[in-house]
């Protein structure tokens, strides 16, 4: 049996050679070569190429390749630059390529572009698959019904297996790709759903009806697309009927952009809690990462001035007391990122809805315990080095002490500020962070000087 850990970790990625054979295929303007090398390659792969290249590079590669360019990839390709490929491609390509693709995924195409482009894409459709994607657009945005496809196969209740596999043998419209037969009554409300594997695996003569899934589950179209990826994730869901107002079914949600979405929320968690904007990328220019990224600069800055003005109140003592400006980093530094632990966990498990009303205090108490375990560990280590390097025991004992105060501080903030920041219908990962790293280095500076006041001077 092969042992799987000697596999490369960048299996997965574009190999270097295959994209220095792409950019030398360009720089000689070799149509045919560079349809030969990238026609292999699978639609994310080709985005990524995309993404990774500058601007230049990519008008070249897409001038070039441009009769191999279809749906899938501008499926795959980030929204970042999916407006600059858009504009490249001919109104004839771009509409072969859309035709290609589920109404979900024009909707996803279509949301992050501009009027012209909308009716560009629009009027490539056929009318039927327009007004679907007119309907999908109606809804707000980042609900079940923008992330729904409307291709769905769905038969009525009273169905056996035979009736539902002649149904779509005779139908060459069916999605690409679908998971259940849905079931509905009269009035075209869903009430279950059957695997294809039971329908296959089941005698023409077995009523549908007798072998649904116990998993059955309809998502509302109004409702928030994060709620429908948790649903996905925690009821372990493979496909999810949407259904109106009315419990009219509308469309169909699939694993795959469940996923999608679960993925954004997850990145842009991520992003957040770094205070960059969940809409940056790697293909955007320095401009635009500039002002993205100004504003979080501009509050850490403030933050960083508080943290000073109660250094300031001390200044007398720091003077008399060189060591206490050595020292006062540490204590700062070691809660800020002990609050960053416990924020980390806090905000993730409030998106996974683990941390709730009736577990939040114990979470709360567990992060307050860690910090002063963790504290009491480092006291005594700051402590030895207070008295091997300035010869002070007393000095040791004062670090200790803040060490402890702020760990628990942090343990608590890192917790409590999310917790907090959510009941008050804030993102606890765009906010928690600068909260956490005010609350760290005041309480630490405020902690360590105002003890080496009191006992040193």
């Amino acid at each position: 049996m092969a042992d799987t850990s000697l596999l490369d970790d960048d299996r997965y990625e574009l190999d270097t050679g295959t994209v220095r054979a792409i950019l030398d295929a360009v720089e000689a303007g070799a149509a045919d070569q560079l349809a030969e090398l990238m026609t292999p390659l699978h639609a994310a792969d080709i985005a990524d190429l995309l993404e990774q290249v500058d601007s230049d590079q990519r008008q070249e590669i897409l001038k070039l390749f441009e009769p191999g360019m279809d749906g899938e990839i501008l499926s795959e390709i980030d929204e970042s630059i999916r407006e600059e490929v858009i504009e490249t491609l001919s109104p004839e390509v771009l509409g072969e390529a859309v035709r290609e693709l589920e109404s979900d995924d024009v909707v996803d195409i279509l949301e992050d572009l501009d009027d012209a482009q909308h009716e560009q894409i629009l009027g490539a459709l056929d009318d039927s698959d327009r007004l679907a994607v007119e309907q999908a657009m109606a809804y707000p945005e980042f609900s079940a019904g923008r992330l729904m496809q409307r291709e769905i196969v769905a038969g009525p209740e009273h169905w056996t297996v035979g009736e539902a596999i002649d149904y779509m043998r005779a139908h060459d419209d069916l999605p690409d790709e679908f998971y259940h037969v849905i079931l509905v009554d009269p009035m075209h409300r869903p009430t279950g759903y059957v695997m294809l594997g039971k329908v296959l695996a089941n005698r023409r003569e077995t009523k549908l009806k007798s072998i649904t899934e116990d998993t059955f589950q309809t998502i509302e179209a109004m409702e928030d697309e994060a709620e429908v990826a948790y649903a996905f994730n925690q009821y372990h869901l493979i496909s999810a009927p949407v259904v109106d107002e009315d419990g009219r079914l509308v469309g169909v949600i699939t694993i795959d952009d469940a996923m999608v979405v679960l993925d954004e929320e997850h990145e842009e968690d991520i992003l957040r809690l770094a205070g960059v904007s969940d809409e940056s990328s790697l293909a955007d220019k320095v401009i635009a990462t500039t002002k993205r990224r100004f504003p979080w600069l501009a509050v850490n800055l403030v933050t960083a001035v508080l943290a000073s003005l109660v250094i300031s109140v001390y200044e007398d003592a720091i003077t008399k007391l060189v060591a206490l400006a050595v020292l006062m980093p540490i204590v700062a530094s070691m809660g800020g990122n002990a609050g960053t632990q416990s924020l980390t966990v806090a905000v993730r498990a409030i998106a996974t809805k683990d941390l709730t009303g009736s577990n939040v205090w114990r979470v709360i108490r567990r992060e307050v315990l860690v910090g002063l375990v963790n504290g009491t560990i480092f006291a005594v280590v700051m402590g030895i080095v207070g008295v091997l390097w300035f010869g002070s025991p007393l000095l040791g004992v004062v670090i200790g002490a803040a060490m402890i105060i702020n760990l628990v501080v942090a343990g608590f903030a890192g917790a409590g500020i999310p917790v907090l920041l959510e009941k008050l219908n804030i993102d606890p990962a765009l906010a928690s962070g600068a909260f956490v790293t005010t609350v760290t280095d005041v309480v630490g500076f405020f902690s360590f000087l105002g003890l080496a006041a009191w006992v040193l001077l």
